[in-house]
């Protein structure tokens, strides 16, 4: 990581603000020279984060003078931490309950450290739209999945509101990696019951009140249909690689071996399962239980009670908290399958 730039005025922040006004919000960005402009009530975080999307791909810089700008600030964006380190990432942070939002080069450190924020991963925002493209569905999921799945997860920990539920979480990971470049998606009604969520309608209702997406209802209560959806986070619009790969992520997300829970194991403990598998790595696994607590929507306590269940369940073989790393650590049974 780079802390004393050699190009001075390369400055990677992009904040904007939504400000509610008797005739609707208007938004307010902080590099763009004209005054607040007017959104629609109900886009107005799509609009906000395609603003910010357009800023960092009309000034892209090469690798190579990207600096932390938080430290380059004295990191007032989060508590004091062990000091800045690690490769240098693209941030997104929420901030007033989502009336403010900050895009901005940061640190890995830094970046761990600051509060309702999550790593743009740089297909999100660069990569052209690969809709056209098609892949063979033959070899066989490995890491390359499940590193997607777990950037979709990081992203969407900060796209949706704080405490979206389980359920909504995982429809809205299995819309983003199944969406086609102009944002539409189709999940088939074999693919919601396999996911125990046919005929389930609230989750949809969270998605669509938080402006994620909209669909019709007409046919989510619906035992065998399946539902359509437009999605309207634009950050999932220009997506790498082809399509074809990221549904194959899709499909790890619904098992994700070796660690998955059971077809017939609640939405919360699920998604739990699929988190952990995301940084698991062999027959163990780690993350920082802060890190675990915003992919899961969840409280500390309620994690650590889904991990019990998954030890009670034999899924896992043990778990236990690092204190001093501030971190969650498990390992698998020794009969697992090795996924690498």
């Amino acid at each position: 990581m780079r802390l004393s730039p050699t190009h001075a005025a390369v400055r990677r922040v992009w904040t904007v603000e939504l400000s509610p006004q008797p005739g609707g919000p208007v938004l307010a960005c902080s590099r763009c020279p004209r005054r607040p402009y007017p959104v629609a009530a109900g886009s107005a975080r799509t609009a906000a984060l395609a603003h910010l999307a357009r800023h960092v791909r009309e000034d892209a810089v090469p690798e190579h003078v990207r600096t932390c700008e938080c430290q380059a600030r004295g990191c007032p964006w989060h508590p004091r931490h062990r000091g800045c380190s690690g490769s240098v990432l693209l941030v997104l942070a929420r901030d007033r309950g989502g009336r403010r939002w900050r895009l901005a080069d940061a640190c890995a450190a830094c970046a761990a450290a600051t509060d309702q924020a999550a790593v743009v991963p740089a297909t999100l925002l660069t990569a052209p739209p690969a809709c056209c493209s098609r892949s063979r569905m033959s070899r066989a999921p490995g890491p390359g999945e499940r590193a997607r799945v777990r950037e979709m997860l990081t992203y969407l920990a900060a796209a949706l509101p704080r405490f979206s539920s389980a359920a909504a979480r995982l429809l809205a990971l299995q819309c983003a990696l199944r969406a086609d470049c102009g944002g539409r998606v189709r999940l088939p009604g074999g693919l919601l019951r396999g996911m125990r969520l046919a005929g389930y309608a609230a989750p949809w209702h969270e998605l669509v009140h938080a402006g994620w997406l909209r669909c019709s209802f007409s046919g989510v209560q619906g035992a065998h249909g399946g539902v359509a959806a437009q999605l309207l986070d634009v950050g999932v619009l220009a997506q790498s690689p082809a399509r074809g790969d990221r549904a194959q992520a899709a499909h790890w997300a619904l098992h994700p071996a070796p660690l998955g829970a059971t077809r017939e194991a609640p939405p919360a403990l699920q998604l739990t399962a699929l988190v952990l598998a995301t940084h698991t790595a062999g027959q163990s696994g780690s993350a920082e239980a802060d890190l675990l607590t915003r992919l899961c929507g969840l409280s500390l306590a309620q994690v650590e009670d889904l991990l019990d269940r998954l030890l009670h369940a034999t899924v896992l073989a043990g778990w236990h908290r690092a204190a001093e790393a501030g971190e969650l650590r498990w390992q698998l049974p020794g009969n697992g399958l090795e996924t690498e």
